[in-house]
């Protein structure tokens, strides 16, 4: 199975998850576009050496919104060049920042899984303001009728804040990774086992 996953916004936890997942999954790793080093590619494959990547169709130089990136390289992005890398194994395409991150004039992140047909697992990290950003992103995901297997919650936490999310979604908790003082190989496993058996369920 491939899933794009998203999240509300920039720094939730999308390259961790997509680490966990292709940890669990035995799956494939592909970043389509990556504006800025390190790489989070870099980042999946410290975490689980056996992972096979995928390069990434844009890679930009400039740690910025990808249509900004792009324009300070002299490339525009194009939709239409997005093709997911050929593979028999499972494959977890993260996206760049939040749903609506543009990568160009009139094209966003968002886009890339509707023209893929890819399912989306959506990360949600818990802070102050993060129901709002969260349900602001479902309801991007419900206009367009896209398929979300569920929400995978990131960081301390926060019951009440999780429950209205999930009234209000009508989505399933994959998981809560908890907030962690250390991202080892280790810990990688241990999640990826847990997960393993929600995605299966």
């Amino acid at each position: 199975m491939n899933y794009f996953i998203t999240a509300i916004g920039t720094d939730s936890g999308k390259t961790l998850v997509s680490a966990i997942l292709c940890k669990a999954l035995q799956a494939d790793y592909w970043k389509p576009v990556q504006a800025g080093f390190p790489r989070d590619a870099d980042t999946v494959k410290s975490l689980v050496p056996e992972c096979i990547i995928h390069p990434e169709t844009y890679l930009l130089n400039t740690p910025a919104s990808p249509h900004a990136s792009a324009k300070i390289d002299g490339v525009e992005i194009d939709l239409e060049k997005f093709s997911l890398p050929k593979t028999n194994s499972a494959l977890i395409v993260e996206g760049a920042g939040g749903c609506l991150v543009p990568l160009n004039d009139k094209d966003f992140v968002i886009d890339i899984p509707q023209r893929l047909n890819l399912p989306i697992i959506l990360v949600s990290n818990l802070y102050l303001g993060s129901i709002n950003h969260t349900l602001l992103t479902i309801n991007l995901l419900k206009q367009r009728n896209l398929t979300v297997v569920g929400i995978i919650f990131n960081g301390k936490s926060n019951p009440e804040s999780e429950r209205i999310i999930l009234k209000h979604s009508d989505y399933k908790t994959i998981w809560h990774i908890k907030e962690e003082p250390e991202i080892t190989q280790t810990k990688i496993s241990e999640y990826a086992e847990k997960l393993k058996s929600k995605l299966q369920a």
